[in-house]
């Protein structure tokens, strides 16, 4: 009988090397030649089972196993998901990952694309529940070896600084790094800057004051260059950089770690009298400006809007006059730092910014209502409807925040852009914002807060009730959505309009002061009375004893 000969099936092999910087070159087979040459030889061991060794060379050399991001091993997964690898060949485990977790996913990934996997140093079979077994118990100390390499180096690096030593990085102003023993050494130019900063800021002078003189006889901060040639520094100072400078225990003699002061290795250039009188003056002034932080009052524009002119963003804030009239700003931190003569737009009016940015989307969007995406379709619908002026100023925040990526204004020539969510084209729009005068709505505001709560409940049932008429409003839960309240709440408030017409008229146009006393709980019940006339002789009761 004839025999019939079986094509083998052919498996490509990829063979996947790493060697990291910290391990010794004469390591047995450490190398990465030494690591190709074993797995070309146990490849070609297997050459009567199809296997075949590709000729393209996977190595990566310096890289850590701690995580995927290198070059070969990510060329090697391209190169999996084209088709061109039946098989991965590594001459340890660790060569592919050190972590546990990423060597499971890279597995995962391996056995979607239908891709086997061997280490000629240990017998992983990752068909048989034993092989996974194994190999799970083998990435587990690997994992293992390399925390516990992190951890003994953080205790080394803790040792070290507990005696005082500098671990490294940009040093301060005022000290350089000696080249040969590397600590820190004192830079006697830039010393009497810093002595000069903590005089200045002793005599009285805010931190503000102090940055805008150093900054005015020419003085920057320290410029560095990282090992790609990366430059830092070389600015004017501002209050962060001040602050951070006189608190600076370095200028001490000192070093900090894990929140404990240690004696350093450093010359001092502070002494203790002056850090100390320092740190006492700070911790007055901070307690004064914690009294008067502006925490209570909501700016629409907040981690939106920047300025134009120096790219800094602007944060919202306040002013009371007489006790009675707020005047909310939005102030470029660039001027705040820096001072005013830093930033040409310096301040600009909240309430006039706010309303121009809310007009320029108004008039977007309702050019655009037709050819617009599903996408923030209801946020639109609430700034396009008469019910944005009631909403909460959190609410209207929420929304302009899903449609506004950035907004920006430049004072010079009086143009606010706008980038919306979702593109990259800056929409630009004239406004005039210098001539704004601030308005006294917040006066407005106290006003109507002053009027009965069962008079404005009522004025906002007919305002509902005009939209649903209209068809504006389709259901409770749109005007929920729109004015941030529970349906229980809304429908409670619309349920006053099955008050009398009588009664209604006295709650919205009487001067009796009786009205501000009497609960909307208590109209429930009368609203409830199907008859009229039994509603006014509850109402009379009502006004006769509202408590």
């Amino acid at each position: 009988m004839e025999e019939t000969k079986q094509t083998k099936k052919r498996i490509y092999c990829a063979a996947y090397c790493r060697k990291s910087v910290e391990e010794r070159a004469n390591e047995t087979f450490g190398s990465i030649e030494n690591q190709h040459e074993a797995i070309l030889s146990f490849i070609a061991s297997h050459k009567h089972e199809g296997w075949i060794p590709l000729s393209e060379r996977y190595d990566d050399n310096g890289f850590t196993g701690s995580n995927t991001n290198r070059p070969s091993l990510q060329k090697l997964i391209n190169d999996i998901k084209e088709g061109k690898v039946n098989m991965v060949v590594v001459y340890k485990l660790d060569r592919l990952s050190r972590s546990l977790v990423d060597f499971v996913q890279m597995l995962k990934f391996f056995a979607e694309h239908g891709v086997a996997f061997a280490s000629i140093t240990q017998p992983i079979d990752t068909s048989t529940s034993t092989g996974k077994l194994m190999l799970h118990i083998l990435s587990s100390f690997a994992e293992f070896e390399r925390e516990l390499i992190s951890e003994r180096t953080h205790d080394k690096m803790g040792a070290a600084r507990k005696r005082g030593q500098w671990m490294g990085g940009r040093p301060p102003l005022g000290y350089d790094v000696a080249k040969d023993s590397k600590k820190l050494i004192v830079n006697q130019e830039d010393a009497k800057l810093i002595r000069e900063i903590f005089t200045l800021y002793l005599k009285g002078n805010s931190l503000l004051k102090v940055a805008q003189i150093i900054n005015e006889k020419g003085f920057r901060t320290k410029l560095a260059a990282s090992k790609t040639g990366k430059t830092f520094g070389g600015i004017k100072f501002g209050i962060t950089h001040i602050r951070s400078m006189i608190t600076n225990v370095l200028y001490l003699g000192k070093v900090c770690y894990a929140g404990q002061v240690y004696d350093g290795q450093q010359e001092a250039i502070i002494n203790e009298e002056t850090f100390k009188k320092t740190q006492e003056m700070l911790k007055d002034n901070r307690v004064e400006r914690r009294a008067t932080k502006n925490t209570d009052c909501t700016g629409l524009l907040t981690h939106i809007l920047h300025c134009k002119t120096c790219g800094h963003f602007m944060f919202h804030t306040y002013t009371l006059k007489h006790k009675t009239h707020k005047y909310r700003y939005y102030v470029c931190t660039n001027a705040a730092k820096r001072g005013y003569n830093a930033c040409p737009t310096k301040s600009v009016n909240a309430q006039a910014i706010e309303d121009a940015v809310v007009g320029c989307l108004k008039k977007l969007f309702a050019e655009e209502r037709k050819g617009k995406d599903e996408q923030n379709k209801q946020e639109i619908e609430a700034l396009l409807s008469p019910v944005w002026d009631t909403l909460y100023p959190q609410e209207k925040r929420r929304i302009l925040k899903a449609l506004v990526k950035t907004v920006d204004y430049d004072l010079p020539i009086k143009k606010l852009g706008i980038l919306l969510n979702g593109g990259n084209l800056r929409l630009e729009f004239d406004a005039d914002l210098k001539q704004v005068r601030p308005v006294n709505k917040w006066h407005k505001e106290e006003e109507i807060e002053k009027e009965p709560k069962i008079r404005r409940n009522l004025i906002l049932a007919h305002q509902l009730q005009k939209l649903f008429d209209e068809g504006r409003l389709k259901s409770l839960k749109q005007a929920s959505e729109w004015l941030n309240m529970i349906q229980v709440r809304i429908d409670q408030v619309m349920n006053m309009l099955f008050l009398s017409p009588s009664i209604q008229k006295e709650i919205l146009c009487s001067e009796n002061k009786t009205i501000a006393l009497i609960p909307e709980y208590k109209l429930r019940l009368i609203s409830n009375e199907a008859d009229w006339q039994e509603q006014g002789r509850l109402w009379q009761e009502l006004l006769n004893n509202p408590a």
